[in-house]
């Protein structure tokens, strides 16, 4: 299984980080590899916002569509993925994403944190490097993302 994890401070607030993250049906405009997110339903478990979506990912010629179970924790600020169990279809055999996000001098601390498992070894040999640069590209995305969205009048210096 691979894994990757960072954390980063950026200068915006962990509700800004939070809700840039939390907002799904953005992702097609700035995540690598992210071509399309369809949301199939939302739900509540009592604090907790769950969303199931469509994500379709691709490279050139590759292109897979796999199901997520998005939880969303406003209260304690963090976003937590994972592949729908038993879906036939999609890449992956396991895949788990967890954002957290913390104030901190300046701004917030942001902790990423993402393990996946391609279903079969030619998947893992057609695209493990290629989704291994990706996700690693995913932090600095979402940074980004909020560069633009927040715009420097709204970081959280000046909150």
């Amino acid at each position: 299984m691979t894994t990757y994890q960072t954390r980063r401070r950026v200068p915006f607030t962990p509700r800004q980080m939070f809700d840039l993250v939390a907002d799904v049906e953005q992702y097609p405009k700035f995540v690598p590899l992210c071509e399309a997110l369809v949301v199939r339903s939302r739900a509540g478990e009592g604090d907790k916002h769950i969303i199931t979506a469509d994500m379709t990912v691709g490279y050139k010629a590759i292109r897979e569509t796999f199901a997520s179970r998005v939880t969303l924790e406003p209260a304690r600020l963090t976003v937590t993925a994972a592949n729908v169990a038993g879906q036939a279809h999609g890449p992956f055999r396991h895949l788990e994403n967890r954002w957290s996000f913390a104030e901190a001098p300046g701004g917030c601390d942001v902790d990423f944190f993402i393990s996946y498992e391609f279903k079969s070894m030619m998947l893992q040999m057609l695209m493990g490097g290629l989704f291994d640069r990706a996700f690693r590209r995913f932090a600095d995305a979402f940074e980004e993302r909020a560069r633009i969205v927040y715009a420097a009048g709204r970081s959280a210096g000046a909150a």
